[in-house]
């Protein structure tokens, strides 16, 4: 492909070179370069790339995207200057993968909670109406029907263009995409065309990367300011922010709520650990998810697909059918009579959420256990309040290690401490590994009892001194359970 073909979208300051050079693929990996390669120079958290440009040159690099042209320049090399590589990036790929997501109908959804389990059952539900559909999720992606390994909730530009294109190339009509904070913020999906955009709510989270809640809450913002207005929004308007990312968005409205009007409203009749029975726009539907959240994530669902042009009632019949993703509020029922749940719950907000779930479920006739720990080198703020919810909402609650990565475990154990009062530490234990935490909170429940097991969900692995090892918590929760 021509140089001047990838660059068409790409706003460009100034070009020293040859526009017509032949471009033989894109990286911004300097490492990955290989002859007649575009290199584009993006600054990263760790390093610059800026500073790689000699070495892709070396390597055979024919054109270089940056936002400083070097001091030195190769006049056989064409140097694209622009104000911001990164979305540079994204427009590169989108261009390079012939356009991928402007052949799909692709919605976005984004939130601090919700964002795999509404995604998910999206791409199910449109699966099961018997449409082509991709899935771009923290837990899994898929093409149709074929599983691919996420790594991250939002891939870099050119695997998410290179995934997009597989899809299109797949027959899928429709794609579901998790847009996470960091996805916004570093413009990986800069040059994708969205249909619709959810958003489902915010809370404290990635602070550490973000610095402030109000950075996280405009990154989650500037999604729907960048939307056109052809695409369609959807919001909860039961969190405060909700009407906030509409303020400058030129796509059309749609609320969500459970508690007040709009456009699509949800009201739990029964809820219980087989499920809940739900009043949808004036439609009773029984579906077997649990708890107050669900209710939201599946408005989300109901509003989005109808807005996506599908049948009302044939979407509630197959919402009535849905099972829960991985790792979000999975139950495992325990032979001596307990129900252990695994739930991906690692910010305050979502403990809360499960944790008040569970109890409303209870009514006082069992007790509570939970499992929770931190990840290391992240946000130490929500550590302390990670153990109030813990603590405040059980019976007892067993601080454990979750991804310690670089720090110590007990280090990690000790910010949360620091967050309670003497009564509150007397509702608490301190068991550094995971499996013997999960062992003993299993060992302790009784009949009618429940033991949450959160923060993990369906991660597969404990990350400790930077080495990865196989760690799943409902496979230690079976291991317990059915000793």
């Amino acid at each position: 492909m021509k140089l001047k073909e990838i660059i068409q979208n790409i706003k460009v300051e100034n070009i020293t070179g040859n526009p017509e050079t032949v471009i033989t693929g894109i990286q911004f990996d300097s490492r990955k370069i290989e002859s007649g390669n575009l290199f584009v120079a993006t600054r990263g958290t760790a390093s610059d790339g800026h500073t790689f440009i000699p070495a892709a040159i070396e390597k055979g690099a024919a054109a270089i995207i940056c936002e400083d042209i070097p001091e030195t320049t190769d006049n056989s090399i064409t140097y694209i200057q622009v104000k911001d590589s990164a979305d540079a990036l994204g427009h590169a790929a989108s261009a390079w993968y012939g356009f991928p997501s402007s052949k799909l109908i692709l919605t976005g959804i984004t939130g601090t909670n919700g964002k795999t389990t509404t995604a998910t059952l999206l791409y199910k539900l449109f699966r099961t109406l018997g449409y082509g559909a991709g899935l771009l999720s923290t837990v899994q992606n898929f093409i149709n029907d074929d599983a691919i390994e996420a790594t991250h909730t939002t891939p870099d530009a050119l695997a998410l263009n290179e995934l997009l294109a597989k899809m299109v190339e797949s027959g899928c009509k429709y794609a579901f995409m998790e847009v996470s904070s960091h996805a916004v913020k570093q413009r990986r999906i800069a040059g994708l065309k969205f249909v619709g955009a959810v958003f489902t709510n915010i809370t404290r989270d990635h602070i550490d990367y973000h610095l402030t809640f109000d950075n996280y809450l405009k990154a989650k913002k500037r999604f729907f300011d960048e939307l056109d207005s052809n695409a369609f929004t959807l919001t909860n308007i039961d969190d405060r922010n909700g009407l906030v990312m509409l303020q400058n968005t030129k796509a059309a409205r749609h609320t969500y709520s459970c508690r007040g009007i709009a456009d699509f409203k949800t009201r739990i009749l029964e809820d219980g650990f087989d499920g809940m029975m739900l009043d949808m726009n004036g439609k009773e539907v029984h579906v077997s998810f649990i708890g107050n959240f669900n209710a939201y994530n599946l408005t989300a669902v109901f509003g989005t697909a109808v807005l996506l042009g599908q049948d009302e009632l044939e979407v509630l019949r197959i919402i009535s059918t849905l099972k829960s993703v991985s790792g979000r509020f999975e139950t495992i029922q325990a032979p001596a009579g307990f129900t252990a749940i695994v739930d991906y719950a690692h910010t305050p907000d979502a403990l809360e959420n499960v944790i008040s779930t569970i109890n409303e479920i209870l009514q006082g006739k069992g007790k509570l256990i939970t499992v929770v720990g931190c990840g290391g080198n992240r946000d130490k703020g929500k550590r302390p309040m990670m153990a109030r919810e813990a603590v405040n909402g059980s019976w007892k609650a067993i601080l454990t290690s979750d991804n310690p990565r670089n720090e110590e475990p007990m280090d990690i154990i000790n910010d949360m401490i620091a967050g309670l009062d003497t009564e509150q530490k007397a509702k608490s234990l301190t068991i550094v590994d995971r499996r013997e935490a999960i062992k003993t909170a299993c060992a302790i429940a009784q009949k009618g009892d429940v033991v949450l097991v959160a923060g993990k969900g369906h991660e597969d692995y404990q990350i400790i001194k930077g080495v990865k090892y196989h760690f799943d918590d409902k496979e230690e929760v079976r291991k317990a359970v059915f000793l």
